[in-house]
């Protein structure tokens, strides 16, 4: 666990991963020496990582899955083999009516429905049931309002590769890298995250917040979906939240510090009025969690 200052940096940190070291020392109340430390310290030993997650719609990958998978044999190795394909951004082994779930990002219906396959023939994988996401209404880690009319040159896209690989990369560095001025390059990070190009934010290690409880839940809607849906999105403790088709009209995720406050949150998610929840189910161990993504070298056309 860390302590309360630590704490509250790790929580600044996911709110705006690039927030400078003065504005993080004004939030605790310490010198900015101490506080460039803590961070360091905090990035090295990996208790968050600060990364640039770029818009689904700018990397084409707006067709998302959500696939609950049935296992014969071992289920941490029909796990890891799952985790291994580029297109799952998420995979947990879990205790309820399956044995492991996962996310699987494409570009379209048609790559969903490969990937799923693929999925399928993994040794070991008795069944494959899908949730196909229509709209994402919460997700903590990354951009989920719609993006308008955007134009990214190659400088943009060089920033996005590098921001990607780290959030916190210095402007000294980056605008070396692209050949401007740190104003410069300033101004176009500044425009890429107002945009909704890219979130840069921080991804912490739940333990280390005391989240020690994960947990999904698939849920059933009567009355208006979307009202429904965006009152279970602003509930303390759900972390991710989507609507769309398959055996749920809504997935979601859920996190807390012991089991009996997850519950606590399964519980006010069916006092939403209109909610029944239909499964839900424990995370044991998340074998996978990445929003990377692989960047062609240049943006693709229209962009």
């Amino acid at each position: 666990m860390l302590d309360a200052v630590d704490a509250v940096l790790v929580r600044e940190l996911q709110r705006d991963g690039r927030a400078t070291f003065q504005a993080l020392a004004d939030r605790v109340g310490l010198s900015r020496t101490a506080v460039r430390a803590r961070v360091q310290n905090l990035l090295e030993t990996e208790v968050v990582r600060v990364v640039g997650i770029v818009h689904a719609a700018v990397v084409g990958a707006e067709a998302i899955g959500h696939v609950s998978v049935t296992v014969e044999g071992a289920a941490r190795e029909v796990a890891a083999a799952v985790a291994e394909r580029p297109a799952v951004s998420f995979a947990a082994l879990i205790a309820g009516p399956y044995d492991l779930v996962a996310q699987v990002r494409t570009r379209d219906d048609n790559a969903l429905a490969t990937e799923i396959d693929q999925i399928r023939a993994v040794p070991g994988v008795r069944s494959a049931e899908v949730f196909r996401s229509v709209a994402t209404v919460r997700d903590a880690h990354a951009v989920v309002r719609d993006l308008g009319e955007v134009t990214l040159d190659d400088i943009d896209w060089r920033l996005l590769q590098e921001l990607q690989r780290d959030g916190r990369a210095p402007y000294t560095r980056l605008a070396g890298i692209i050949g401007l001025s740190q104003a410069a390059t300033r101004a176009r990070v500044v425009r890429l995250m107002r945009s909704g190009v890219i979130q840069v934010t921080g991804l912490a290690d739940p333990l280390a917040l005391g989240a020690a409880e994960q947990g999904g839940f698939g849920l059933s809607v009567t009355g208006s979906l979307r009202r429904a849906a965006d009152a279970v999105a602003e509930l303390e403790g759900v972390r991710y939240l989507a609507t769309g088709f398959g055996r749920y009209d809504v997935v979601g995720l859920a996190e807390a510090a012991s089991r009996a406050e997850l519950v606590a949150v399964l519980d006010a998610v069916r006092a939403v009025p209109g909610v029944t929840v239909r499964e839900s189910w424990h995370h044991l161990d998340v074998v996978k969690e990445s929003y990377a993504v692989e960047l062609p070298e240049k943006p693709p056309n229209g962009m």
